[in-house]
This record gives structure tokens, sequence and C-alpha cells, in this order.
């Protein structure tokens, strides 16, 4: 293993950097090239055509099947012009990543000819075994089929020689197996209920999207030092390594100078998602070295979280043209930060307006107080949920981490609008809004508020950022669906609450101006414990947090636990999201999602320090103990061999420990496997199983420490995150 090791180092003193070709100075000239988007769709369809499809994205109605046949036509012409001799419906089953199967459009004629066939049929709809993904009980083997049905609202594109066509996974009997389908029930009852809201200010106002914009972090290390650590390539992230004499602490990592080869990926990269459509933007250095980011320009969410999940495929796939592997895991580094992705969220009308921008006008800042302090109060409401959409294995190595929000769930929104909150708050609600530009008569004042409203605290997991609403919580290998669905179905649930309470006083005659504050001012008050400006990181927030009554869930299997509360339930089913037999199927697959990656880990754990690390150590041992002998034989005093007598002890100790631990934490594994709760198994995996893991971890890392560089057989950490 160690020669595995040194050949790796070799390789990568041998890379050089590839010169990357733009097709076009102009990124104009090829962007979304590989889409069959708008244009190309009224360049291949009739106008008829063409017109259906628009209204099924914009207004949501269905597509008929001859319309799907002209569809499928144009879409097989345009493909085939450039190359494509394969299908797919390309959709987001509950394994944490993307899934396809290709088919061939060219079918054998009786002839012993062939053609190139495809239907509207197979446009819209597709059977795979829906048993063979995680479905929670819901299909099994002899009861298997499920059905991928067609996203319209997601435009097919080209990856290689396959045009993907985005779907929705659903079993035979209806259920949703995916992360997209619910995450569309929640978009519709989010637009239905912000128009029904919007419309006290704006009567023009007929759709409300959800726009999305995700930042999304990565580590890049090279794919021969990856592929010399089984603990990298089966669990994603290092279970051993002691960290590097330098890491993070110079803090000369971020933003940065760009090293050539990662920027010759990141070229490559930008300009393979350009080509599909995803408007990257940035690029950078983070905060750990080999951490670095990229972000695309907002989009409308349902496309948003198809291109974040397009976008992670084509970076393993273009970094591995480059020798590069992507780390997404949330934390492959012990010691130095680990990876989020920042989902960036507003309100955007048909009209252009983004709800969620404070305005100039007395009557533009009553519509963005509406809607900020709606999501307020539901994010006050279903903290716990919110916390629950972004619970994982991996996350929870990051979250409260001092380099990631903490798991409890708040809001910062800044000193001046928390000062125009609480102004709001103690005030007294008379009389009717005048169109003055900074106050009302007897209304709070509400100033004329710039964008840059706040500070950026990176300690929040859910902050107030100028427009939007930055989610900093959410892991980096994570689905955006799972907590988007949540945030837009408790946003919605609050905003259809919020025009029950208004109309009732509407009803009773009080003015709508005094109505809508009256209401606003209420959930103010309500809502006041989840918002915080403080350091997030800090213990006193922990214990200020459990005098206001917020969870503060530190590990997944128990965060899980409020998805199949009454509450919960009840919320899903009034809005259609989830049936009952769905959430507890999704609460199933997620736990054991949960306990079979941890297993895995102990597993993997357990095979290295029995095979590769323990025998490496005891090696090493064995020569210092020949060494020993041969200075005692020459007639030298213990003096002359103090230090490698200290080594050999301190070995022996480490060796034993870890050897101890492992045989621990194995027989609480095999009790473990035996439970047949999902739920009970996750909290014996997490409590007892989990739990020897640090040990085990600390006395490794002190192996790697006292036995020889040229004897140790696994990349070390400086060699992981600094050689490029």
């Amino acid at each position: 293993m160690s020669n595995l090791r040194f050949q790796a180092l070799n390789a990568v003193l041998t890379r050089s950097v590839p010169d990357v070709a733009s097709p076009s100075p102009k990124i104009s000239d090829f962007y979304a090239c590989n889409v069959f988007d708008r244009r190309k769709m009224k360049e291949y369809l009739s106008k008829e055509a063409y017109q259906s499809v628009t209204d099924s994205v914009i207004l949501g109605e269905r597509i008929e099947r001859e319309v799907a046949e002209q569809v499928a036509s144009a879409m097989k012409a345009w493909a085939m012009s450039q190359g494509v001799t394969h299908y797919t419906h390309w959709f987001q089953p509950l394994t944490g990543s993307t899934a396809e199967k290709h088919d061939s459009f060219f079918e054998p004629s009786g002839d012993g000819m062939g053609i190139e066939k495809f239907s509207g049929d197979a446009l819209a709809q597709q059977e795979p075994d829906a048993s063979s993904f995680p479905n929670g009980g819901i299909r099994s083997t002899f009861e298997a089929r499920g059905y991928t049905a067609w996203d319209p609202s997601s435009p097919a594109f080209i990856m290689g020689k396959t045009l993907c066509i985005p779907t929705v996974f659903v079993s035979y009997t209806g259920e949703a197996l995916d992360n997209k389908a619910p995450l569309l029930k929640a978009l519709s009852a989010l637009d239905k209920a912000a128009v029904g809201v919007a419309q006290y200010f704006d009567k023009s106002i007929e759709k409300v999207n959800a726009s999305l914009g995700i930042e999304q972090e990565y580590f890049l290390v090279d794919l021969a030092l990856f592929n010399a650590r089984p603990d990298l390539y089966l669990t994603g992230r290092t279970l051993f390594g002691h960290m590097s004499a330098k890491n993070q602490q110079l803090e000369d990592h971020y933003f940065g100078s760009i090293p050539d080869r990662v920027l010759a990926f990141m070229q490559e990269l930008e300009i393979e998602s350009l080509k599909l459509g995803i408007p990257l933007k940035t690029r950078h250095n983070e905060v750990a070295p080999s951490q670095f980011e990229c972000a695309p320009i907002y989009e409308e969410i349902n496309l948003a979280i198809d291109h974040n999940q397009l976008l992670m495929d084509l970076m393993d796939k273009v970094a591995r043209r480059h020798n590069f592997k992507v780390l997404l895991h949330e934390k492959p580094f012990a010691g130095v930060n680990g990876s989020g992705k920042h989902n960036n969220w507003s309100l955007i009308t048909n009209t252009g307006k983004n709800l969620l921008a404070p305005g100039k006008t007395p009557k533009n800042n009553l519509m963005f107080l509406t809607f900020f302090v709606n999501t307020i109060k539901a994010v006050h409401e279903h903290a716990d949920l919110l916390r629950a959409s972004i619970a994982s294995v991996s996350n929870d190595h990051r979250l409260g981490a001092n380099e990631a929000p903490p798991a409890i769930i708040s809001i910062f929104l800044g000193s001046q609008l928390s000062n125009v909150l609480d102004e709001i708050e103690t005030s007294r609600l008379t009389g009717k809004m005048k169109q003055e530009p900074t106050l009302w008569t007897n209304i709070p004042k509400i100033p004329q508020i710039l964008l840059d409203n706040t500070d950026r605290n990176r300690t929040s997991p859910f902050a107030f950022t100028g427009n939007k609403f930055e989610l900093r919580a959410v892991g980096s290998s994570a689905n955006s669906a799972a907590p988007m669905t949540i945030l837009n179905l408790i946003v919605a649930e609050q905003l259809t609450k919020f025009k029950v309470e208004v109309d009732k006083l509407l009803k009773k005659g009080e003015k709508k101006d005094v109505a809508l504050m009256t209401v606003i001012k209420k959930y103010i008050k309500e809502s006041k414990a989840i918002r915080f400006e403080g350091n997030g990181y800090s213990d006193e927030w922990a214990e200020e947090a459990e005098r206001r009554g917020l969870s503060n869930i530190k590990t997944t299997p128990r965060a899980l636990d409020v998805l199949i509360t009454e509450k919960s339930e009840k919320l899903f089913e009034e809005t259609g999201v989830f049936s009952s037999r769905e959430i507890h199927a999704r609460h199933e697959i997620l736990l054991e999602n949960y306990f079979k990656k941890l297993q895995i880990e102990a597993r993997v754990m357990g095979e290295l320090v029995n095979n590769v690390i323990l025998p490496a150590s005891v090696a090493y041992q064995t020569e210092l103990i020949e060494n020993v002998k041969g200075l005692k034989e020459i007639g030298l005093g213990e003096d002359a061999y103090a230090a490698q007598l200290d080594i050999i002890k301190k070995l022996s100790y480490h060796i034993n420990t870890v050897r101890a631990n492992v045989l621990d934490m194995v027989n609480e594994r095999k009790k473990a496997n035996v439970i047949e709760d999902a739920r009970e198994k996750a909290i014996a995996y997490d409590e007892k199983v989990k739990s020897y893991f640090e040990t085990i971890r600390y006395n490794v890392d002190k192996l790697e420490r006292l036995v020889a560089d040229d004897k140790w057989p696994l990349p070390k950490f400086r060699e992981l995150l600094f050689m490029k």
C-alpha cells in the first residue's frame, strides 16, 4: 500500500496543465447550444405546438398526446442533427443522485432495414423498476412497476450522444419516489398562495415563481491520490489523517490565486455547463486548501435544482479528464472547513417584481414587509421541519462545527430591518397609508430600505441578504429539492393563513392597510424568538436558544422525527405535497440511508485498520526492535536506544488501543444490525457504533505521526490538500 502512495505522488509530479479552448470568444455564441430551449422549439415546432408547451410551462396546462408526438419528433430531429443516437428519461430518485436508462432511437424494420423513431409515448412516459430504487416499502420486487413522466418546464438537453429528458418518478399507485414531484407540488401551492396575497397590492400579478441561486462548494484532489485512499473512494471522506502543519490558519487560500491545473478544470467545466444552459457566473478559492466554489445566476427554482444536479455530475466527468477528483462530501477532511451549498431564495412575480426586495414607496414596502414577515413566521412555525430537510449523516459533521451554521434554526435580518420590525411591534396602528416616500400617517415609519441593508452573518442558517433569503445550512452533496420543497411549502401555508386573517378583518370593515399591518404586527411578535443577530457559533447562543424554546437537534435520526408528527402530516396532506404513506416511506428511506452510510464507514474503518494501518505500524515497530537488538549486541547502553524504546512503547499503546476499539465497534455494529426498527437502528449506529470513530481515528493519527514517512501507506493530508 505504501508503494501505491508513492506511485500516486510520482503521478502528481508529472501532471501537465491542458489547454482549454473555448468554442467562441463570446459565450452567447454557444450558450445553451445543447439544450432544446424555446428558441429551438420555435424552429422545430408548429406555432400551435410551441404555444401548447409554453402554456404548460407558464400556466401548468396539460399537453395533449398529439402535441407530445410533435414535440418528440422535433426533439429527435434536433438531437440527431447534433449526432445523438440515444435518449433517456433523466430523473432524481431518492438515492441522492440522478438516474438514467439509455434507449436507442434505432428500431429494426420488417424488411431487414431499420429506422430512427421517437414517439410521444416514449417522450411522455417510461417504466423503470421502482422496487430497485429507495421506496420505503411502497414498491416490492413482486410489484415493481413505476413511471417516469416528462417535466416540460425543464428543457431536454444533450449529454454526450444522449438526449436527456427531465422527468418525475412515481410508483404504479401514484406515490412520489423522487425529489422533483414534491417540489413541483410545493411550488404550485406557493404560487397560488403568493398570488392571492400579492393581489392586495397589484391586481396585475397573476403568477409568482420562486427563484433560486445555488452556490456550490467542493474540494479537488488529484485522482491518483484519491485512488490511493480507500476511505475516500468508498465513503467520500477521509476516516483517518493527521492534519497538515499548514492548513487554513494563515487565511491565505480564500479568494487567492487559482492554481493553473484547477483553473483549467474550471474553464472546461464552465464551457460544458454553459453549453447545457447552466449560467455559471462565479468561480473562486474557498477557505480551506483545495476547496473551491462555483455559482450560477439565479433561475426559476425547478430549473435551478435540475441544473445543480446536472452540474455535480458534470463536475465529476470534467474533473476526471483533468486527473482530478471532485469531493462533494460535506466534511472530507477533519480539521479544515467543510463544504455547503448556499441556497439563495426569493419570489418573483410575472410582472418582474422581486417580492423580497424592499421598495422606495410605503406601498411597495408594505408588500415587501408582508412577504418578508410571512417568511419569518413560516420558518418560526416549522423550524424543526426545515432542520430535518437538511439532515444527513455527512451534514451532521458540518453543522455547528464553527465553520457552518449550527443545528439551531434561526434567522438573521441585520440591525436596520430588526429595528424596523421592533418599531412596528411596539407601535399603535390607526389611519391610512399615504404616498409619502418614507412614512405613513399614524402607522410606524418604514424607511426607504436600500438593497444592502444587512451585514453578512456567516453563522446564521437562514439569513436575509438584501433582496433574498440565504439558506446556508444545506450540505454540498445534497439535492436542494428537499429543503426547497419544505421552504416553499411552509411559506405557502403561512401566506394562506395570512390571507384568511386579513380577509376576516376586511369583512369587519377594517381598512386594508391597517388590516395588513395588524396581522403583520401580530406575526412579528409571535415569531420574534427565531430572530438572532449574534454569533451562531457561540455556546451562549445555544443556551439562549434553549431559553427561547428553539430546538437544537444535532443528529439526523432525531431530527427526522418531525417528518411524521401530526402537525407535519397535516401540513403535507392539506397541501397535497405528501400523503401519509409517502412521508412515512420517505422517513424510512432517510433513516436507512443514514445507518447504511455509517455501516459502510464502520466497515471501511475496520478493514483499513486491520489490513493496512496495523500491518504498517507493526512492520515499523519490528524495524525499531531489530535496531534496539543490534545496538544491544554491540554493547551500547540503554541511553543509546532510549528514543527507539519510547517510540516502540507508544506504538504498542496505540496499536493495542486501535485494535481493541475496532473489536468493540464491530460488536456494537453486529448488535445494531439485528435491530428491525429503522429509527432505533439509526440511533444505535449514531450513539453506539459511531461513538468509537473518534477514538480509533485519534490513535491511528498518532500512529501516522510515529511511523516513518516512507512506511506510511496512505496519502497524507499535506499531499491531498496541497499537491496540485
